[in-house]
């Protein structure tokens, strides 16, 4: 059972964002799909199919392309900042920008698995990762920024401590992160 467990968390942790991005895929191309169909511009199914892959994939290259350029950034922050403090979406929309952030793309932030000393009277040690080294634009020195995950659960928080407090940990980070979402249930893949 404790087998079958291990397997089943480890599976959501990799199905969960999967699942997602599929659906949000599948959404716009039906979307881009049906706009073909009802507008009439061709009677072809199979063109209204390929028509609606390209343009659900030139949506999503355009708007990272726009991303990228000064002016959108703002726009795309300013829309971001809604979305972080919308009621109800912010509990949606913040663990999936997290989480993405974190393991996709140029920046992978959960590179340096550390333990933390978080309790010193109880010696409680969480796991985290370091996430900033050097904190000299907050003006803040001597302390790193570390990312505490929370069991079964996208989120976290991040805490400031003094670097004394970090010991790195000699562990892969995706294993580590695994451990931790799942709550210390997971064993380190052999």
């Amino acid at each position: 059972m404790k087998q079958f467990l291990k397997y089943f968390i480890q599976g959501l942790i990799l199905f969960i964002p999967l699942i997602i991005t599929l659906a949000i895929l599948s959404k716009l191309f039906y979307f881009f799909e049906s706009l073909f169909s009802v507008f009439g511009f061709t009677d072809n199914v199979i063109l209204n199919t390929v028509l609606g892959m390209i343009f659900t994939l030139g949506i999503i290259s355009l708007v990272g392309l726009l991303a990228s350029s000064f002016v959108f950034k703002q726009f795309f922050n300013y829309l971001e900042d809604k979305l972080e403090h919308a009621p109800f979406i912010r509990h949606i929309y913040s663990p999936i920008k997290d989480f993405t952030n974190a393991f996709v793309g140029n920046k992978k932030r959960f590179n340096k698995p550390v333990l933390v000393l978080t309790n010193p009277a109880a010696e409680i040690e969480e796991v985290g990762f370091i996430t900033q080294e050097d904190l000299k634009d907050f003006h803040i020195k001597d302390k790193v920024a570390v990312y505490l995950p929370m069991s079964y659960s996208l989120s976290g928080r991040l805490i400031i401590v003094p670097a004394k407090s970090v010991k790195p940990l000699d562990a892969d980070a995706g294993d580590t992160m695994k451990f931790v979402v799942s709550g210390g249930v997971t064993e380190k893949d052999e």
